[in-house]
């Protein structure tokens, strides 16, 4: 295994891909107005009580001596002050800064040191609950302890009085991604850190406040939103409520989608100057705008507002055909039009990755206007000849490719079998004895009973425009969800779609909002979420989305959106301000 790791350009190529990596386990196995409440069905669940606060009568410094569990070493112990750290340009509070590590230890089947890294913040005044903080990508770095979540966000947990957690999995960012090849790495990476860290997380709080937390919540977006799926299967006795944005609950097969996507660009691409196929060349950003265009002439009007949004995502899908509203080249591409070959292309993409027999490998993909976004162009046309095969080639396939496969990652993804080596997501060996499918996805994903049971609520979110983990993978699930609860699965469950929304933000959308509220209402005291406001980012905002149009407000005010549980839509109510909210039922 040593050898694997000391040679060959796959494994240099992984190594440079670390600045782009960063984005024992416990197994419990009707027509409203926009952001009004109503019950969610007749099934009564068990109730669950409200937090209650309590502010922290030592010094942090003061902590330092105190705080211990078993395995753990607590680093560092700071204060920080009001004011020194910002969420979305407002002051934060004071609070504690703990830093530690959990589990260190040395593989044995790649010589390195692996350790679960954290930080945990604590609130001088804090509200009684604790947050796990799930982060993205192949994590590996302790991200910022703030529990925030979508475009430019104007609060998180940290700011409301939450305690927080953030780790980084199990492994360092300069070990991403061949941290790969030690099997304890990607279980931690899969889902033991959260459960590990758990337990512990909560034994710090309740020796620093003199109480543990009364209520617990765990959310994340993209492989944050995937931790928080498993947490919802793994971890349910553990957590109060889960907060799942654009979830890649499903990643080894959204990471073939994405390798498949980039054959199939390939084949409409120039060459670049490595001699292999430069996908960024297969659709430009002006044919993106082109298809967008013809989406929204096709399904703007759908929701009763031709508003640059497609809110009726299932009605447009029966609209619009790439094959025939988009207008075929008969000469030289000049962003007019797109060539029979480019269309086949993004027809396979969007239909979903299959094998050479026609076997569905992922979901398939809605049509929406967000292709025209930043964030869609690079995950198709960047990540998934970088990112994508690095993790592919390291942690999710058993063994793990050997650096002699391929000369560069790039290449193979290109060379990537959908018949020989997409089915290794499934498998193990002698070394490898869980597959990359059983660590990374929740098990059995449509039974949450311990969840339901015990009268916790999940919340799930999902862009629409998702170039990389498909909504209508969330939206199947949730169906599937619903038939395996009777028919409706609303009471403990509810899944909203985010229009034009690109993976966790960006794109033509609504993508300021705050869900934790919402989730807390819900868990501690019953308030159902029938709708969520979400804002546009203008150019007014704090935090601006230039892919929002100028039309998109009102003076100084930026346009609002209702985001309806499914499979509610927001449709306009026939008069008043389109930028408005209020003017917008959930139907």
């Amino acid at each position: 295994m040593q050898q694997i790791l000391a040679g060959g350009a796959l494994a240099a190529a992984a190594m440079a891909l670390v600045s782009l990596t960063g984005c024992g386990s416990g197994d419990d196995t009707g027509n409203t107005t926009a952001g009004a409440s109503t019950p969610a069905s007749s099934t009564a669940l068990p109730s669950v009580s409200p937090a209650t606060g309590t502010t922290m009568g030592a010094t942090c410094e003061s902590l330092a001596g105190r705080l211990a569990f078993q395995n753990t070493s607590v680093t560092a112990v700071s204060t920080v002050a009001a004011g020194a750290v910002k969420i979305g340009g407002r002051d934060v509070a004071e609070h504690c800064l703990i830093t530690g590590n959990m589990n260190t230890r040395v593989s044995q089947v790649d010589g390195n040191t692996y350790a679960i890294g954290f930080e945990i913040r604590m609130p001088k005044s804090w509200n009684g609950r604790f947050f796990y903080q799930a982060n993205g990508g192949l994590d590996g770095s302790v991200a910022t302890a703030f529990g925030t979540f979508g475009g430019g966000p104007v609060t998180g947990a940290l700011a409301m009085g939450f305690a927080v957690i953030s780790s980084d999995a199990g492994h360092s960012g300069s070990q991403n991604p061949l941290f790969g090849f030690d099997p304890q790495a990607r279980i931690d990476y899969g889902y033991n850190a959260a459960a590990t860290l758990t337990p512990m997380a909560k034994a710090l709080i309740g020796q620093a406040y003199g109480k543990g937390p009364d209520r617990s919540y765990f959310g994340g977006c993209s492989n944050g939103g995937r931790h928080a799926m498993v947490a919802a299967a793994r971890l349910a006795s553990q957590y109060d409520g889960i907060l799942a944005g654009d979830p890649g609950f499903h990643l080894p097969k959204a990471a073939v989608a994405q390798v498949y996507g980039a054959q199939q660009l390939a084949t409409v691409s120039s060459l670049g100057t490595d001699g292999l196929p430069d996908i960024s060349t297969a659709l430009t950003p002006t044919e993106a705008s082109l298809i967008a265009t013809r989406v929204l002439a096709k399904c703007d009007a759908l929701d009763g507002a031709t508003d640059g949004m497609v809110h009726d995502l299932k009605a447009c899908q029966a609209q619009f055909s790439l094959a025939n509203d988009v207008r075929s080249c008969s000469g030289a591409r000049d962003g007019t039009c797109l060539t029979d070959a480019q269309k086949t292309a993004l027809g396979n993409i969007f239909t979903g990755a299959r094998n050479s027999a026609g076997q569905s490998l992922y979901a398939s993909f809605p049509f929406d206007a967000g292709i025209s976004g930043a964030n869609w162009a690079q995950w198709k046309q960047t990540m998934s000849v970088t990112r994508d095969p690095a993790a592919l080639a390291f942690v999710f396939t058993v063994p793990p490719a050997p650096a002699s496969t391929n000369s560069a990652l790039k290449a193979y993804a290109f060379n990537f079998s959908m018949d020989v080596d997409a089915p290794k997501i499934f498998a193990t060996n002698g070394i490898y004895a869980e597959s990359p499918w059983s660590f990374m996805t929740p098990p059995d994903e449509t039974n949450l009973s311990v969840l339901k049971s015990r009268g916790a609520k999940l919340i799930v979110y999902h862009g629409t425009s998702d170039p990389v983990f498909s909504s209508n993978d969330t939206t199947d699930w949730y169906e599937r969800l619903t038939a395996a609860n009777g028919g409706d699965a609303s009471n403990f469950a509810r899944f909203f779609p985010i229009a034009g929304m690109n993976h966790c933000s960006g794109g033509p959308t609504a993508d300021q909002f705050d869900m934790i509220t919402p989730l807390v209402a819900w868990v501690e005291q019953g308030k159902v979420p029938d709708s969520v406001v979400a804002t546009a980012r203008g150019a007014g905002n704090a935090v601006p989305n230039a892919e929002v149009s100028t039309a998109w407000n009102t003076g100084s005010t930026d346009r609002t959106r209702p985001l309806c549980a499914y499979p509610k839509t927001a449709r306009y109510a026939g008069s008043g301000d389109i930028n408005d909210a209020a003017n917008f039922r959930c139907l």
